[in-house]
């Protein structure tokens, strides 16, 4: 029987250089690789390319890493409540590729199916065309968007098991299945930590042939980004 389990997050990242493309789940706060995010801080890296559909707040999540200036790039549709983005976004500092959500996550999921490119109607005739080739079909012009691939992809799970398996709870399944399909090397850290074969098959949502490295992680935090209550 394959295992695939490492001892923790530190294990699970070693490995990642200066320079590298990664993606991560996630989708705000919620759903997001917090163990893998803590112990890519404790490394000396940078000039790191992350594809995330945001970057959280600024003291949490990747925010961490950007105000560590360990990020070169970020590929995302939105830029949030992170402060410190925003600022390095307008300075000049980091380099942003803004995407249309849609086409996010459909670049993501093209990438996990080998799908090279494909066509949407998102952004045509706007600053996202530019530099894209145009095509018209049944008399409707289309951009040409290409896949999105990384060298490791980096994520949250809330079950999984030994063999890789991954089974997410409610919206914080979000970007994270098609990022673990579309990851060279991925990444899984997950709240509970089965034995292969415990899991139903029916319920799983990622297989474990898109996961290399799994962990148990530990201590998490979970977030809400903008907490709203009613008022009486």
């Amino acid at each position: 029987m394959i295992n695939k389990t490492v001892k923790d997050a530190r294990e699970a990242v070693k490995d990642i250089p200066s320079g590298a493309f990664l993606m991560m789940g996630g989708f705000g706060l919620c759903g997001i690789p917090e163990n893998c995010i803590s112990a890519l801080l404790e490394r000396d890296i940078k000039d790191l390319t992350i594809v995330s559909n945001n970057a959280g707040v600024d003291d949490f999540g990747i925010g961490l890493l950007l105000k560590k200036r360990m990020v070169k790039k970020m590929i995302s549709s939105y830029v949030g409540e992170n402060a410190e983005f925003e600022r390095q976004l307008l300075s000049g500092e980091l380099e942003v590729d803004l995407i249309p959500q849609g086409t996010l996550a459909e670049r993501v999921r093209a990438g996990g199916a080998g799908i090279p490119a494909f066509f949407t109607p998102a952004g045509v005739g706007t600053e996202v065309a530019e530099g894209k080739e145009t095509r018209e079909f049944d008399g409707k012009v289309y951009l040409m968007e290409r896949w999105l691939r990384s060298d490791f992809s980096l994520v949250k799970a809330w079950k999984g098991d030994t063999a890789g398996n991954l089974i997410f709870k409610g919206t914080a399944r979000n970007f994270n299945p098609m990022m673990a399909a579309a990851g060279k090397i991925t990444i899984a850290e997950v709240e509970e930590l089965v034995p292969a074969g415990e899991l139903d098959p029916n319920l799983i949502h990622t297989p474990g042939i898109y996961v290399q490295r799994i962990f148990q992680g530990e201590n998490y935090e979970k977030r809400i980004e903008q907490r709203t209550v009613s008022s009486n």
